[in-house]
């Protein structure tokens, strides 16, 4: 992403790109250093909620955002082709925790984890549509030990989730249940929790800017899924998992955005537009579409 300078009052600014602080969107950001267009973008870290809702708030040029949110706005956003953060059966970072199978949860508390309205509104979709529960859903943060103080269950998603399902439910003899299972058996359909996209008005003002950034970042997923046993090994050093759990962990995600994704995404807004401020025909608009 190069423009010729002339001086200090010629300097470009740079694009304003969200980054979700989970480890799902590592493998996204990690190769931006080794081809070198890091420095090109001004980061922004926050929850994927937080960040959608920069994004539409126009405070951001470029941000992951969530799926609920994406449908909201569709008209607002422009989709990044081949980038998002999904999976095709088992994701392992979002989940549901129960202290008892779930289709007692009919009336019971169910704690819904503050940080992705994505997770949230499809965990919802599945006990009302494959368990027909209705639970008594409240809103708290994402700690599984104080939510299992007050729930029968729990959402969790992201890092909290990885926590919860890995350390935390198997020392408290919960069960775990994995959203993106549950949704695959199903529909048979992948599933997308988050779209990167721009914002159209940032896409018509800038559309080479917005290209460089598309490959920016399509550039350091091909880096990282090459080097996936690099990107899990430093990774570990600062997280509390191994090396080879995080490989595992890397390569269960689903960062494709194509044609089964796609449908997908359709699904979903069918099956759950009636509770949502979107319709159910909903099209992902994407860049150079």
């Amino acid at each position: 992403m190069s423009t010729t300078l002339n001086g200090p009052a010629d300097l470009p600014s740079r694009p304003r790109i969200g980054h979700i602080q989970f480890l799902n969107c590592l493998p996204l950001y990690w190769g931006l250093a080794r081809t070198g267009t890091l420095l090109d973008f001004e980061l922004t870290k926050d929850t994927p909620e937080k960040l959608s809702e920069q994004l539409i708030a126009g405070e951001l040029d470029v941000a992951p955002v969530t799926l609920v949110e994406y449908l909201r706005h569709a008209d607002d956003l422009v989709a990044f082709p081949d980038i998002a953060v999904g999976c095709d059966g088992p994701v392992m970072s979002c989940v549901i925790v129960s202290q008892v199978p779930l289709s007692e949860l009919d009336g019971q508390r169910v704690a819904l984890g503050s940080t992705s309205r994505t997770s949230v509104r499809l965990a919802r979709l599945l006990l009302a549509e494959q368990y027909g529960v209705t639970p008594d859903y409240y809103t708290c943060p994402p700690d599984l030990r104080l939510m299992m103080q007050e729930a029968s269950a729990a959402v969790l998603i992201g890092d909290a989730a990885l926590r919860a399902s890995l350390h935390e439910a198997p020392a408290l003899g919960l069960q775990v249940h994995d959203l993106g299972e549950m949704w695959k058996s199903w529909t048979g359909l992948p599933f997308v929790f988050a779209i990167w996209a721009a914002r159209r008005d940032f896409v018509a003002r800038e559309p080479a800017v917005a290209a460089d950034v598309h490959r920016a970042f399509l550039e350091s997923l091909a880096v990282s899924v090459e080097e996936v046993a690099k990107v899990a090994e430093q990774a570990s050093r600062w997280e509390a998992y191994d090396a080879s759990l995080l490989e595992r962990y890397f390569t269960t995600l689903d960062f494709r955005l194509g044609a089964p994704q796609l449908e997908g995404i359709r699904e979903f807004a069918r099956r759950a537009s009636s509770d949502d401020a979107f319709a159910a025909d909903v099209e992902v608009r994407l860049l150079g579409a």
